[in-house]
């Protein structure tokens, strides 16, 4: 193209590919104005025209709105300075996007209600000072009246990470699943049972050594899950050898003597803690913040506590 030479609107839109209508509406905006005029009043552009038009299209692509290009064009701002409030807005509406296809998932996985998707995208979308509300009300429900370690509560509120501003869909959909499991009515009454019953075995026995806390957890999980997944049956005689080490473990954790007496008192403490919701509790904060899962205990304490119940 001649820098002399100059164009129509149909002329552009063929060198461009944009359409009459586009160019025109740039035109009339201002952003794109016409070099000169024919006697018959219709626009004509030349190369400087051309070069700003390709600017222009470039910035809308790009989803910058008309008037921000106007002052880009005008020299009122940089195309910098305009470019990092557009990618700071475009944070925002990714982060959204993500929050919708986390509900979308997991409405699709469920085979969600109308009702129970509304719910759910109200969840996603609370603030993290929303969420935070949640459980410290989820918290103060669990140990209200119960005389717990004062330093339960405000671990049991820390433990919940913030969501990441790049959350991933899965990351929303845990969060989601933990807003719904925490304000279920059932799900509370388990763990203020079981809150309850551990201050009180705490208030017997004392405290716990750590160190043996973690060498029987290990044990249960080894010897027990080993069980299962032999499926070897709670009441089968080659079970014994298992429930017999794991048993002792337990009685030195506790500070008891193995017995009839005892073992019914663990099988109980067995059932009363270890629900299958509460790993699920923990799983969903380790998916929240992004970290790997822990291992599940339950299928290894549910035998035990069966071999336990068989005698």
């Amino acid at each position: 193209m001649d820098d002399d030479t100059l164009h129509t609107i149909g002329d552009l839109a063929r060198m461009t590919g944009l359409s009459v209508k586009t160019i025109r509406y740039w035109s009339d905006t201002g952003v794109v104005p016409p070099t000169d005029r024919t006697p018959a009043g219709y626009r004509l552009y030349d190369r400087a025209a051309l070069d700003r038009l390709a600017l222009v299209r470039t910035l809308r692509d790009l989803g910058i709105d008309l008037a921000s290009v106007h002052s880009i064009l005008d020299s009122r701002v940089t195309v910098a300075e305009v470019a990092a409030a557009h990618a700071e807005a475009l944070e925002v509406q990714i982060r959204a996007l993500r929050i919708r296809q986390a509900v979308l998932r997991t409405v699709a996985g469920r085979g969600a209600s109308p009702q129970e998707t509304e719910l759910m995208h109200r969840l996603a979308t609370l603030s993290d000072r929303e969420r935070r509300r949640l459980v410290d009300e989820f918290v103060d429900h669990i140990v209200s009246g119960i005389d717990v370690d004062p330093g339960f509560p405000a671990m049991m509120r820390a433990a919940l990470p913030g969501l990441p501003d790049d959350a991933s869909p899965e990351q929303v959909g845990a969060w989601v699943e933990l807003a719904e499991l925490i304000q279920d009515e059932d799900f509370r009454a388990g763990v203020r049972r079981a809150v309850a019953d551990q201050s009180n075995a705490l208030a017997e026995g004392g405290r716990p050594d750590p160190a043996v806390a973690r060498r029987t957890a290990e044990l249960l999980r080894e010897r027990a899950g080993g069980a299962v997944a032999a499926g070897l049956a709670p009441a089968s005689p080659t079970a014994r050898p298992v429930v017999e080490e794991v048993v002792a473990a337990y009685a030195e954790l506790s500070g008891r003597t193995d017995g009839p007496e005892f073992r019914a008192w663990l099988a109980e403490r067995l059932e009363i803690s270890h629900d299958s919701r509460y790993e699920r509790y923990w799983q969903l904060l380790a998916r929240v913040g992004g970290q790997e899962a822990p291992h599940t205990l339950s299928p290894a304490v549910a035998w035990l506590t069966a071999a336990l119940r068989a005698g």
